[in-house]
């Protein structure tokens, strides 16, 4: 009875806390309120997740985080009667780094991969290289198929938009660093790749790396889904 009480009072306390916040009583960092708008260049922290959820049905949540995110983006229309329904997308054309061309991406993913360049990727070619990554090679975001194509199964993040296959970064001085080619290897290059994989998991719900099996040899598999996991 004792113990009852007890967690009663503790999520009376909480709810008036969060009832503070939300209504603006108490003050308290934006990247600490969980209704302020997901800012970009601020540092990532436990609330960064539930933030990109809330971007999936809320378009003016998402114009609010893509004006901090330094990506050039168009609106698409819906399209809610197609095999894969698409809501809120985006077509990405680039941040600070150019891409290999241009891809589709539900608001939560195009953040992430804001999140994600500018938390991860970059910091990571600095501390390597001492210079930017220029653009980011993909094989591509939306596809309405099942999981490794198959026949039956569940749908894939990619018939979402809701994930996006890296296979390799331009360096700003031209070198290339492909997950394919420099993955397996013992060098620079790939301490590279690993601190980026490593990076991309405070960033997205899943990142698969070579590391996870053969059919990602030659890219890094990053989505914003239900699921959670990191290889």
């Amino acid at each position: 009875m004792r113990f009852r009480w007890g967690l009663l009072l503790v999520l009376l306390i909480i709810g008036a806390a969060g009832l503070s916040v939300w209504r603006g009583w108490v003050s308290i960092p934006p990247q600490w309120n969980p209704w302020a708008p997901l800012d970009v260049k601020a540092d990532p922290n436990l609330l960064t997740r539930y933030k990109l959820m809330r971007l999936r049905d809320d378009p003016q949540l998402c114009d609010q985080a893509l004006s901090s995110s330094g990506l050039r983006v168009n609106h698409q229309a819906d399209s809610p009667d197609a095999a894969c329904p698409l809501t809120n997308t985006l077509r990405v054309q680039g941040g600070d780094a150019a891409l290999s061309s241009s891809f589709l991406a539900s608001c939560s993913l195009a953040v992430a991969f804001a999140l994600f360049e500018h938390h991860a990727l970059q910091p990571a070619a600095q501390a390597v290289y001492g210079q930017a990554v220029k653009r980011v090679d993909h094989l591509g975001s939306f596809a309405c198929r099942n999981v490794y194509n198959r026949e039956n199964g569940r749908r894939s993040q990619h018939a979402t938009a809701d994930a996006l296959d890296i296979s390799g970064f331009r360096l700003a001085d031209g070198r290339f660093i492909s997950v394919l080619k420099d993955w397996p290897k013992d060098n620079q290059d790939a301490r590279f790749l690993h601190q980026v994989r490593d990076g991309a998991c405070d960033m997205f719900s899943v990142v698969l790396s070579p590391d996870y099996n053969a059919a990602h040899r030659n890219h890094f598999h990053v989505d914003v889904g239900p699921w959670w996991r990191c290889r």
